[in-house]
This record gives C-alpha cells, sequence and structure tokens, in this order.
C-alpha cells in the first residue's frame, strides 16, 4: 500500500474487536497519575540534581511543557478513534503502515526492556530487606505474579494500577505537605531554609547551561509512561469519555507532582549533597529533615513504584503486540485472544522481559547495554510519530467529522510545530554528550531498520492486492 494510498480511518477499531471493556473511569484516571510516577522520579532524578543543582526545576518545566503538549495531541487523536494500539494506529492511518509497524515494534521493545529492568530493582530492594536471598528468585516471582495478573480479566490489571498508583500519589502528596511545611518553617524542630541552597554553591546555575541542558535530558525521558492511558482507554466502557478525562486532569497534576517536587528538594537540600545521588533525592531529603524511618518508607514507595511499572508495561507491551498483529503487523499466534485478554502477546512479552534480565546477569557489558542503548531514545522517536500523525489526523477529521474533535490541541497547528521543534532540539542536545550520543545512535539505528522493514512488507502487500485486483478483473 503506497503512502498515498493510507487506510482509511479506522472508525471500526480492528485492532481491539476482541478485547474486553472491564476499565472503570477511575481506572483510567489513576493509570494516568500513576504510569509516570515512577523510579526514574523518585531515584533516578538524583542524577540529574547533581548535575543541573538548583536549575533542575527549570530543566522539568521545560520537559513537562513539551510532555503536555506530546499528551494533548494523544489526547485528541485517541478520543477521537480510541485504539488499544494508540499512536501506532494513528501513525498508520496519517503516514502509512510502515509508520505505525515501525512506532508499534519500537515502543514494544522499550516496554519489555523496561519491564526487565523494574524486575532487577525491584529484586535489589528485596535483598537488601533480606540478605542471602538470590536477586533471579525475586525478578522471576515478580514476573510470574504480574504476568498471571495480566493474563487474567483486563479488571484485574485495573484494579492493581489502580492502589499502585494511589499510594504513590499519596507519597508524593505527603512529601509535598511537608516540605512545604519545612521550607515555611512550620515544620516541628526545623528553620525555614530561605534562599540559602538556591543561591549558594555556585549559584542557581552551579554547573552553567551545560549541567541544565544534562538535567533537561535526565528529566525529559523520566516523563516516560503517560502513552499507557490511551492504551487503556480502548478497553474502558466510555473510551471516548474516559481518555478525554484522564488526559485533561493529568497533565497539570503530574506537572505538579514532578516540579513542586524538584522545587522542595532543591531548597530544603544542598544540591551536591551526595545523599541525594546515593539515597536518592526524597529519602535525602526526608533524612536531612529528620524524619525517622524516611530510608525504609522510601524503599516501600520505590518498591511500589517498580512493581507498578512492571505491571503496566506488561500490559501495554501485550496490547501493543496483539493490535499490530490484529492489522497484520506481526506473527499471528500473537493475536490469540480469549476471555477478551491477549493471552499470547501477555506470555511473549514476559518472556522477553524475563530474557532482558537473564541478559544482564550474562552480558552485562555488551548485550545488556546494547540493549540499553537502543532503547534511550525510542520514547522521543514515538513522541515525534504522534506529532507529525496529529498534524495528519486533525485536518483529516475536521473535514469528515469534526464532532469526533472532543479533545483538541491548543493553538494547532502553531504548538504541534513547537513541539516538533523542541524535539529536534532535544535530539541535538542528546548528540552533543558522549553518553546521550551513543543512545541516539543505537535508537536511530532501530528505528531505521524496523522502518525498512516495515516498507518493505508494506510494499510486498501492496504488489499482492494489485496482483489480486488484476486477477480478479482477469
Amino acid at each position: 500500500m503506497s503512502r498515498t494510498s493510507a487506510p482509511p480511518p479506522v472508525d471500526r477499531r480492528p485492532d481491539d474487536v476482541t478485547l474486553s471493556h472491564g476499565l472503570k473511569q477511575r481506572h483510567l484516571s489513576m493509570i494516568a497519575l500513576g504510569g509516570v510516577i515512577g523510579a526514574g522520579l523518585f531515584v533516578g532524578s538524583g542524577a540529574g540534581i547533581a548535575k543541573a543543582g538548583p536549575s533542575i526545576v527549570i530543566a522539568y518545566a521545560l520537559s513537562g511543557l513539551l510532555v503536555m503538549l506530546v499528551m494533548r495531541m494523544l489526547g485528541e487523536m485517541s478520543a477521537a478513534n480510541p485504539a488499544s494500539g494508540s499512536f501506532s494506529v494513528h501513525a498508520e492511518r496519517a503516514i502509512g503502515p510502515w509508520a505505525g509497524f515501525t512506532a508499534g515494534w519500537a515502543f514494544w521493545f522499550l516496554l519489555c526492556v523496561a519491564v526487565g529492568l523494574e524486575a532487577i530493582g525491584a529484586a535489589k530492594i528485596m535483598t537488601g530487606w533480606m540478605p542471602g536471598t538470590p536477586e533471579w528468585a525475586w525478578v522471576a516471582l515478580f514476573m510470574l505474579v504480574f504476568c498471571v495478573t495480566n493474563l487474567a480479566a483486563v479488571k484485574n490489571f485495573g484494579e492493581f494500577e489502580f492502589w499502585f498508583a494511589a499510594l504513590k500519589v499519596l507519597a508524593i502528596i505527603l512529601f509535598l505537605v511537608i516540605g512545604g511545611l519545612a521550607i515555611t518553617g512550620l515544620l516541628p524542630g526545623t528553620d525555614a531554609p530561605g534562599t540559602a541552597n538556591l543561591s549558594g554553591d555556585g549559584g542557581f546555575l552551579p554547573m552553567g547551561v551545560d549541567g541544565l541542558v544534562v538535567g533537561l535530558l535526565a528529566s525529559l525521558f523520566a516523563y516516560g509512561g503517560l502513552e499507557t492511558v490511551t492504551i487503556a482507554a480502548a478497553e474502558s466502557e466510555d473510551p471516548v469519555r474516559g481518555v478525554a478525562k484522564a488526559v485533561r486532569t493529568a497533565m497539570w497534576r503530574i506537572a505538579v507532582f514532578y516540579i513542586g517536587s524538584m522545587a522542595v528538594i532543591v531548597t530544603l537540600v544542598p544540591w551536591n549533597d551526595p545523599k541525594v545521588v546515593e539515597k536518592g533525592p526524597y529519602v535525602a531529603t526526608l533524612d536531612h529533615l529528620g524524619i525517622p524511618g524516611a530510608g525504609q518508607i522510601m524503599n516501600v514507595v520505590v518498591l511500589i513504584a517498580l512493581l507498578s511499572a512492571m505491571n503496566a508495561n506488561i500490559y501495554g507491551a501485550s496490547r501493543m503486540a496483539c493490535s499490530l498483529v490484529a492489522r497484520g503487523q506481526g506473527p499471528k499466534a500473537l493475536g490469540r485472544a480469549s476471555g477478551g485478554v491477549p493471552r499470547a502477546a501477555v506470555l511473549f512479552s514476559s518472556v522477553v522481559g524475563f530474557g532482558c534480565v537473564l541478559l544482564s546477569y550474562w552480558r552485562p557489558d555488551d548485550v545488556f547495554m546494547w540493549l540499553l542503548n537502543m532503547v534511550g531514545a525510542i520514547i522521543l522517536i514515538v513522541w515525534i510519530f504522534i506529532a507529525i500523525s496529529q498534524l495528519i489526523l486533525r485536518r483529516r477529521t475536521e473535514r469528515e467529522d469534526p464532532s469526533r474533535l472532543v479533545v483538541r490541541m491548543w493553538w494547532f497547528p502553531v504548538l504541534t510545530w513547537v513541539a516538533l521543534a523542541g524535539m529536534a532540539a532535544v535530539f541535538v542536545l542528546m548528540a552533543r554528550e558522549s553518553d546521550t550520543r551513543t543512545q541516539l545512535l543505537s535508537s536511530g539505528g532501530l528505528t531505521l531498520a524496523l522502518a525498512a522493514i516495515g516498507y518493505a512488507r508494506q510494499t510486498a502487500g501492496a504488489r499482492r492486492a494489485a496482483a489480486t485486483a488484476e486477477a480478479s478483473t482477469d
């Protein structure tokens, strides 16, 4: 099928006709809020603070703005055409089958690798609590639990994520309240720090613009995970209303959680305190305030965040794989579903995730690092597909059925182009840094390989269709 003969709007949503609709609005709202609050925020943000200093607040604000624009675009398309393939379906409709193939399988691969990383992180916490127990046993247990959870009805996934996300959100809110009281001097036993930590030790930009750039790159990829809610929306009771409400309410709340947390941390704790990296910024802040048991409390929160991300990523990977297969973009065996659940895709995605864990033990310095580099910039590439698809589909929907635009991108098309320019700028910044340059090249190589395969499949399909049409006219 050629670019000019891209498939018509998928009103019938062929990728989710076999799936159930067991998710409720409360599930979607909490998936949207909790899906992005993971270990990257609770622990990984410490590295960004160590590089950017207090200016990490600006870094999170800039990256948060870009993410809000991307989610608004994705929300517009998903509310107009809910599908469990989400942006992959939108890319196929807007650009062509090769684009849907590329975006979908790249994202599936990212989620599978992420499942492995989260399992390893959770296992390390458990072995810290129970010394002498093997990490691989905890990994196997977590994989088994969440594989079984996702093999059952989708409402089980929804319930797990609802309570996991609720606990994470509660932890963030409590942290912001405690931090706010400490900053104003109202927390017993503490004095208001003023601006000493914001202006001291090198000032607000202690590492200069280069430090801000590193912090920006670190913060940008910490926002990954919001896309899951548009995948889950297709299995909700009211997909259009569900995704519209979830996207609208989640964006600003997540911005408050992220930017607010960073502001509290750098105001209360010196940015160059070694504990910020060693223990994580949240533990370092609570320790600084003398909160008893802060380390263990945050370890519980981080464990919940990792398990929640595992659960959500197995879900997202299985639904994306099922969607791709239903559109003829993958092996048919993965499209088998029973009871409204794509069980073959769940099993396959879990096995691939566990395979990544095994590689981390067997080949940690070469093969596993190669996998990590390949997924380093995938989320940014997915966002580019989202922006380009929205530019095309918005015009098409306005012509064909404007009533479907329940969610509208702000100041279209200006802000869509602003978002694309922002993504291009991030690519340039990644190319400047040696660590991120490797990720950029590896992710780019994976994307080009998938695009070549997808285009070859598209061309072969067009030839078969032409041959069939010619034979039918003879």
